[in-house]
């Protein structure tokens, strides 16, 4: 006969959790789900004499008046720490907030990421500071950066009277006029001269090479344009791709991403 009868019920209800229901379905452990309702009574329960019973309740003492419902609250961010290079977050040792649903499926679980307590954030850091000359990127948003300025298209505009021999300060110049500001340290523009006004090379295309945060490099396309004062135009066959200005840099130009042109909003007149 057994002596411990309830340590063998608690063994067996153990066992009958963790063992998985499938074998496709092995790494997952069953529990009960965890809802979480705070109630509070409408009707105080009275109180009994002392070294007297309880008195009984009546009807009106079940009913309850809700509090909070946890499954509706809202929930606060996890702070997390990378523990490698995840695209448009960054590197390993970025500490991160994120909602805890995301954070679950996306991060944690595929162990790209663990939670930031004092332990993981000494490891981690020291980790980045070993890894620095082999991390993929430079910072979380380089990635979507090259990746943006790679299927652009840039339009070049230059005088159509006064003489003048492409620099780089042109290109920064137009290239803030699409929103983009750089340095010309950052510029690096054809070896070979591109002087005008030629209108031979009206619509033909370059490239030119950014550098970011000094050590990622991104090609972007350039079309060359003649502007003349006092007079607005609209480009022909802007949605197309042009030929070249150098015959040489054509297989670089067509290994480019197609450029994507902004559409312009139509105001109401």
């Amino acid at each position: 006969m057994l002596k411990f009868p309830n340590l063998l019920v608690t063994v067996n209800h153990v066992k009958a959790l963790t063992t998985p229901v499938s074998p496709s379905r092995a790494d997952y452990l069953f529990q009960q789900i965890r809802t979480t309702f705070i109630l509070k009574r409408r009707y105080p329960v009275p109180l009994h004499k002392k070294n007297g019973g309880p008195k009984p309740l009546k009807h009106k003492h079940y009913i309850y008046d809700l509090i909070e419902d946890t499954n509706v609250k809202k929930k606060e961010p996890l702070d997390l720490i990378l523990t490698q290079y995840v695209a448009e977050l960054g590197n390993v040792g970025t500490r991160i907030s994120m909602h805890p649903f995301k954070a679950y499926t996306q991060l944690l679980l595929p162990k790209l990421a663990d939670y930031a307590t004092p332990e993981n954030i000494e490891k981690y850091t020291k980790l980045a500071v070993d890894e620095k000359d082999d991390m993929p990127f430079s910072s979380a948003s380089v990635e979507k950066t090259m990746k943006e300025l790679s299927h652009m298209r840039i339009s070049i505009l230059m005088s159509k009277d006064i003489p003048w021999t492409l620099e780089k300060w042109h290109v920064k110049a137009n290239f803030r006029k699409s929103g983009i500001y750089i340095s010309e340290d950052a510029i690096t523009i054809p070896e070979r001269p591109i002087s005008g006004p030629n209108l031979d090379l009206e619509g033909k295309e370059f490239y030119v090479t950014l550098t970011i945060n000094n050590r990622e490099q991104v090609k972007v396309r350039c079309c060359l344009h003649h502007w003349m004062a006092l007079h607005t135009q609209d480009f022909e066959n802007a949605n197309q791709p042009s030929e070249p200005i150098f015959l040489e840099d054509k297989p670089i130009l067509d290994s480019l991403p197609p450029f994507q042109v902004k559409k312009k909003n139509k105001k109401n007149t």
